[in-house]
């Protein structure tokens, strides 16, 4: 019991010392676990600040397993993988949210469609954190998704950790 007690105090002690964004020039990297009907994967991001609330990025999402193959025919490498270009309205310190907590709503341009997402980082310290993101497409490229084209085309939600770099 002292051990687990000792333990939550150490890691409240750090949670005071980190920074979520940090303006220009800040470097985010993330990896977590992709959620979509019918499948799970792993997510991949990297966020570049370009100014004060303003960052840019790429990520990626493989799909690992997937539910129900159609008609028993396994999806194709370029169903399970999704690369974005994105950008990021990086707000918390505009809702005057504590420096180690940051919301930020962004756009996503992919090779399968344009969408939107949601998200937020907490970090523990200036190093490591967490964050979780829910997203949506709101323009699909072709004009009817079937098949496995709903992977990647469909709402989101990924978790994991955040790495300041």
């Amino acid at each position: 019991m002292k051990k687990s007690i000792a333990l939550a105090f150490i890691c409240f002690g750090l949670s005071g010392y980190g920074q979520a964004f940090r303006g220009k020039k800040d470097l985010k990297f993330q990896v977590g676990f992709n959620m979509q009907k019918q499948a799970n994967g792993i997510h991949v991001s990297v966020d570049k600040g370009l100014a004060e609330n303003i960052s840019v990025g790429i990520a990626s999402t493989y799909l690992l397993s997937t539910d129900n193959y159609l008609g028993g025919k396994k999806p194709n490498a370029e169903d399970l993988v999704d690369v974005k270009a994105r950008f990021n309205a990086n707000i918390g310190d505009v809702f005057g949210l504590k420096p180690k907590i940051d919301v930020y709503p962004g756009l996503d341009l992919s090779f399968k469609n344009f969408g939107g997402h949601l998200g937020f980082r907490w970090f523990f310290s200036n190093g490591f954190g967490l964050y979780g993101e829910a997203g949506l497409p709101i323009k699909y490229y072709k004009r009817t998704v079937e098949d496995y084209g709903y992977f990647h085309n469909q709402f989101y939600v990924n978790v994991g950790t955040s790495f300041n770099l």
